[in-house]
């Protein structure tokens, strides 16, 4: 997917009298495609959508980051896609206790593919989704079926973001599965986080991601693990937020 500025550009040249096997070398667009848009048929404005998905048109250096690996933290510990005829909806159920958190994931959504993001009531819950052709392509852990059922693994691109900005992508885990917790032991409240996820593979993510802080946990039963240690909590404090 070429941007506005590349069709201008090959468009200026085509103006200027320059033949299409030069233009295409000079600016790496296929001689067949300077012909097509020399004619008149340049990218429409469905097209131009197409360019805001970073994916489609592998321009990763315009993703937010930091509200997408919140966003990614939020849609594997509690979130999910749909498929429709013409679109994907993304999912993300919130709950009603931390009104903040609706809030947060609304603004992560928008900041990650400008779209309209609806809220929908439930149970104790707000429901935020949002339709989009490229939601699908900006979480291919989309799948059928429970995650824990299916491999979760991160594509290169994400773990990048990953490893270079842990903390958003914990954030969003733990806002979406799980909290923080005091500890009594002899009538002293000691507080810990904890996160439960029933997939192994995105507890290895959140385990991953927290020692890349330097933030020890520890496993206390097959879907559940925890961060204790005073040093390892107070790092989390720092960055966790409202859900405690």
């Amino acid at each position: 997917m070429y941007g506005p500025e590349r069709v201008e550009d090959v468009l200026e040249k085509v103006a200027a009298g320059m033949n299409y096997s030069e233009i295409s070398r000079i600016t790496g667009v296929s001689r067949r495609t300077v012909g097509t848009w020399a004619r008149g048929n340049v990218p429409t404005a469905r097209d131009k959508w197409k360019a805001l998905c970073v994916v489609c048109s592998d321009s990763f250096e315009r993703l937010a980051v930091g509200p997408y690996g919140y966003l990614l933290g939020l849609y594997l510990g509690d979130g999910s896609i749909a498929e429709y005829p013409r679109a994907f909806r993304l999912r993300i159920v919130c709950c009603n206790a931390y009104p903040a958190l609706v809030d947060e994931c609304v603004m992560a959504m928008q900041d990650v593919l400008p779209s309209r993001v609806c809220l929908v009531p439930c149970a104790g819950c707000t429901e935020v989704s949002s339709y989009s052709k490229h939601w699908a392509c900006l979480f291919p852990q989309h799948g059928e079926g429970p995650k824990h059922k299916r491999p979760i693994v991160l594509e290169d691109w994400q773990q990048s973001v990953v490893d270079r900005f842990p903390a958003p992508f914990i954030r969003g885990l733990i806002h979406s599965d799980r909290c923080r917790v005091l500890n009594h032991v002899n009538g002293t409240a000691y507080p810990r986080y904890h996160f439960t996820n029933v997939s192994s593979d995105i507890r290895g993510l959140f385990a991953s991601a927290c020692e890349r802080l330097g933030i020890e946990w520890r496993q206390n039963n097959h879907k559940n693990l925890s961060v204790a240690k005073r040093a390892s909590v107070r790092k989390l404090d720092e960055f966790i937020g409202p859900k405690s």
